[in-house]
């Protein structure tokens, strides 16, 4: 398993993190205040409230977001009701197959996610292996500073206990955790039998995994008569609006649509703070292609040279988990990605992901392997990004292929298809049945329509055949479901089947979706680990390095001290950075310059102006950058420039320090 280290070089800690962000209300569980003794008033995890600079946080992540995807592809967005009726979900297939698979604990009654069950006590087997073998990793003692896993030591469970495993075993574990997302139910129950998978939770025996539907079930109405469901997903919304959106482009194709807003999801077992929780907020592409012509992209040159990390479904069911560097373009090329809009959107999120600061040493795409994959699916892709608790998927890039389209149109009889003028007209020969219906009605009454049915539904082979037949015996015999005696005759007096010459000026088909779906929450948590360390020797004092695009504030402005004559200069610059969209907090505490920065640091505030005497003299102020300390000096005009020019990325510090002089007269520590 990979380990998660910081930019000062250490294995990451969550202790402390966890207790800055929180500390920091970036985010708290919802309904603290109803903890009991026992734990929360009803079952409320993973359900969480986000504080000011989380919000502003998800906020700019968001804004950026739309700005990457939705304004430089022309996407047309959409929002979208999270209700949704029950008969929507069911023509999707999510009643039947939006499940995962869930095991009970045979005597107190826990439920647990079986996959996860299986991956946290292997784990646990081979880390007891390796302390047997006096093997110790970075990982092992980041492992053994984290409180939740403190809690687990204590405990008598002898899935963790210091055991030996021989070679084989512990490879087979190996590969089983390489290929645990490819499992069925079935196989899963074959795993936790054979390798003797208990509950860390008290050692008990669990049952065998049954499926669990993780839509939040509802009634919409007085009645409570019609069911519904809180959406799972965006994409619903966007696919039986599709025939509205192509009108609004005027039926040109290819064209994107998105959509930024909450889903629901009813998790099992959610034990890991922003991670796992059970309403998220999802930005969500649906990108309509043509499926003529392999899927090309008009600006697939633009990524195509982009190098990506990948790992792919073969190497996964070979059972490890080595990933390769390659282009987009040889990923295509080798069909290892599938085609060209695929690979386009992959290169994407790998540019917003750096954009708004994430670890890119920390990035990597997994391709689901086939039992995985959602059922809609050609094929699929995730973002995984590198934390704590291991690579979690915080991007899907999937191919859903026609189906959502396909499935919605035939259960509504609405037309979800792009109608196309073609460049030459295309003549197509086939049989054609040509049906006498005055004379079909009388003879067939009320099954008449579906008589008619089961002859438009014969195939082109089925139509030859029963030509010949036709023409030798006078008469067929066709099945029809809908009669009672399940077929019908027909003779030459009823159809005849010819051959005929037919020409397509249009041409009518079905577009393939291209989806990138991106769980805002799990960004924006794992953005937080990467952007967190601490200073040497300063542990208590963490930093957040976030972009100064995506920070929560963009700028401290403090008065180096309480002194009245400061106030009118820090109104004024206040004011000023109001007009200029630099979202900006006021410091005027008696604490010190050095505390005062030091407790911005751990809200990512990337910049710092100070009013101090010399700005009563001059009208100069200090800009003080975050990571490094260091400090320039200049106009009101120079200083507020930069800070501009920072924020909206035309600048980095390294820029401004070499245009603006450097100030190295004022201690933080004053």
């Amino acid at each position: 398993m990979a380990v998660l280290t910081t930019r000062s070089g250490g294995a990451f800690d969550r202790t402390p993190f966890e207790a800055l962000v929180k500390r920091r209300l970036f985010y708290t569980p919802s309904f603290e205040i109803y903890r009991t003794a026992s734990g929360f008033v009803g079952d409320t995890k993973g359900l969480f409230d986000y504080g000011p600079p989380g919000c502003a946080l998800q906020a700019n992540i968001v804004d950026t977001w739309r700005k990457h995807f939705v304004l430089e592809e022309n996407m047309l967005e959409v929002d979208c009701t999270v209700l949704t009726p029950e008969e929507v979900f069911k023509t999707s297939g999510h009643v039947d197959k939006f499940s995962d698979w869930m095991c009970k604990d045979s005597k107190n009654g826990d439920y647990l996610r079986a996959d996860h069950l299986i991956e946290n006590v292997l784990e646990a087997r081979l880390k007891g292996d390796k302390a047997a073998r006096g093997v110790s990793t970075e990982e092992d003692k980041e492992k053994d500073n984290d409180p939740a896993n403190a809690k687990k030591k204590k405990r008598a469970v002898k899935d963790v206990k210091v055991v030996k495993l021989d070679d084989d075993v512990a490879r087979e574990y190996e590969e089983i955790l390489a290929r645990i997302d490819n499992y069925d139910g079935t196989e899963l129950g074959q795993l936790i039998k054979k390798h003797d998978i208990r509950n860390p939770d008290g050692n008990n025996e669990v049952l065998p995994p049954v499926p669990f539907n993780l839509m939040f079930k509802t009634s919409i109405g007085p009645s409570s008569g019609s069911i519904g469901y809180l959406r799972p997903e965006t994409a619903q919304g966007q696919f039986v609006n599709f025939k509205k959106l192509l009108e609004f482009n005027q039926g040109t194709m290819p064209f994107a649509s998105a959509s930024i807003g909450k889903s629901y999801r009813n998790e099992i077992s959610p034990r890991t703070g922003l991670l796992r929780v059970r309403e998220f907020l999802m930005a969500e592409v649906e990108h309509f292609v043509d499926p003529e012509g392999g899927k090309k992209h008009v600006r697939f040159d633009e990524v195509e040279n982009m190098e990506v990390l990948l790992l792919d479904r073969h190497t996964q069911l070979a059972g490890n988990t080595e990933t390769k560097v390659m282009t987009i373009g040889d990923a295509v090329k080798s069909k290892v990605i599938d085609n060209e809009t695929l690979g386009y959107f992959v290169g994407r999120i790998h540019m917003f992901l750096e954009k708004i600061g994430v670890d890119m040493k920390k990035l990597r795409f997994r391709q689901h392997m086939a039992n995985e994959m959602a059922h809609y699916a050609a094929d699929c892709w995730d973002a995984e990004l590198l934390t704590s608790y291991g690579w979690i998927e915080c991007v899907g890039c999937a191919d859903r292929s026609a189906y959502d389209l396909s499935v919605h149109s035939k259960r509504t009889g609405e037309a979800l298809v792009v109608r196309e003028a073609r460049e030459h007209p295309l003549k197509i020969e086939e049989w054609q049945v040509d049906i006498d219906k005055k004379k079909l009605g009388p003879k067939f009454r009320k099954g008449a329509k579906a008589v008619e049915e089961a002859i438009e539904a014969v195939t082109q082979q089925q139509r030859e055949t029963f030509h010949e037949i036709l023409k030798k015996d006078g008469v067929i015999t066709i099945d029809v479901p809908g009669l009672p005696e399940g077929k019908a005759d027909l003779d030459k007096s009823l159809i005849d089947i010819v051959r005929r010459t037919r020409v397509e000026n249009t041409r009518d088909y079905t577009p393939n979706v291209i989806e990138p779906s991106f769980g805002i929450g799990r960004i924006l948590y794992c953005l937080l680990e990467h952007t967190y360390w601490h200073r040497p020797g300063d542990v208590a004092r963490g930093v957040l390095s976030i972009p100064p695009l995506v920070a929560p504030t963009k700028v401290l402005l403090v008065p180096l001290s309480r002194s009245p004559e400061f106030k009118p200069y820090v109104k004024k610059l206040s004011s000023r950075l109001r007009t200029l969209g630099i979202s900006h907090n006021v410091d005027d505490s008696s604490a010190s310059i050095g505390k005062r920065y030091s407790r911005n640091d751990e809200l990512g505030t990337p910049f710092g102006i100070t009013v101090d005497f010399d700005t009563v003299k001059d009208e100069t102020i200090t800009l003080r950058e975050r990571d490094t300390t260091k400090q320039v000096r200049a106009s009101v005009d120079d200083v507020l420039g930069a800070v501009v020019n920072l924020v909206n990325g035309t600048e980095i510090w390294a820029d401004v320090v070499k245009r603006l002089p450097e100030f190295v007269g004022q201690s933080e520590d004053e």
